[in-house]
């Protein structure tokens, strides 16, 4: 199966800096012009796979190939066991296809050391889960700022991203607030500060709205329609048509089979 969308039009030089690895080889324009830079998608799998060992083995991920451009914003849909929550450890470096490659930024992921493989997931995905994951005991502003901790960050800096980042999301008033003192939507909007604040390459969002009433998802929602716009590449794993449809390009995954949905 291969789902390869046409290129979308890249967005602001914001974004984290690709590496040499991270280039495609310039292709050559007209003769007396310079020839341009082509960039490479932010993921383009090719043939990837995963099977769990064991008598029998079992195929989570059969092999599968997709492209996402630079500014894309693709939904995964499938029900349960369908191999989504397979398709998003793989996506987000969290484990390793046992065939295929695997390419993010053009930076071939399967040739990096483990640690290699941490830092360019904490430098070029941010994470947005449907349970929050923020530390209970920490304000707004340091559970965002501690994202930045693994990305080297110095001190001095951090504070300053994590208000930027929560002003982005319309929390700037809310930087002082504990977890526990803010609305599911709020806490949700302080994960999605905490998944930009390091400028990433990808927003890998996995049932974001699965623990929030209907107006605090329309919310999240918003929040992402915005960020597509600014540029911003967004793959959201649901299994919510509503949500699903807020994207501008779907694929389905059933029984580890990823398939192309129609536009």
């Amino acid at each position: 199966m291969t789902a390869t969308p046409p290129a979308a039009t890249p967005p602001s030089a914001d974004r984290p800096e690709t590496g040499p690895t991270g280039t495609d080889p310039a292709v050559t324009g007209p003769a007396g012009t310079e020839p341009p830079v082509t960039e490479p998608p932010v993921i383009a799998l090719s043939g990837v796979g995963r099977t769990h060992p064991g008598r029998p083995p079992v195929v989570a991920l059969h092999p599968s190939d997709l492209t996402v451009h630079r500014g894309e914003y693709l939904a995964v849909t499938g029900p349960s066991g369908s191999g989504k929550s397979t398709l998003l450890y793989l996506l987000g470096l969290l484990d390793t296809p046992t065939r295929g490659r695997y390419e993010l930024d053009g930076i071939d992921t399967g040739t990096l050391h483990d640690r290699d493989r941490s830092t360019l997931r904490g430098r070029r995905i941010g994470f947005v889960f449907q349970s929050f994951h923020l530390l209970p005991h920490r304000t707004a502003e340091e559970n965002v700022a501690l994202a930045q901790i693994y990305n080297r960050t110095p001190a001095r800096s951090r504070r300053a991203a994590a208000l930027t980042a929560l002003r982005q999301v319309g929390l700037g008033h809310r930087t002082d607030a504990m977890p526990g003192t803010m609305s599911g939507g709020e806490r949700q909007r302080v994960a999605i500060a905490r998944a930009l604040v390091n400028r990433p390459s990808l927003l890998l969002c996995d049932e974001p709205t699965g623990n929030l009433d209907s107006a605090n998802a329309e919310a999240v929602l918003t929040q992402f329609d915005e960020l597509h716009a600014q540029g911003f590449t967004l793959v959201v794993i649901t299994h919510d048509p509503s949500v699903a449809a807020r994207a501008g390009r779907r694929v389905d995954i059933r029984d580890g089979v990823l398939a192309e949905e129609p536009a």
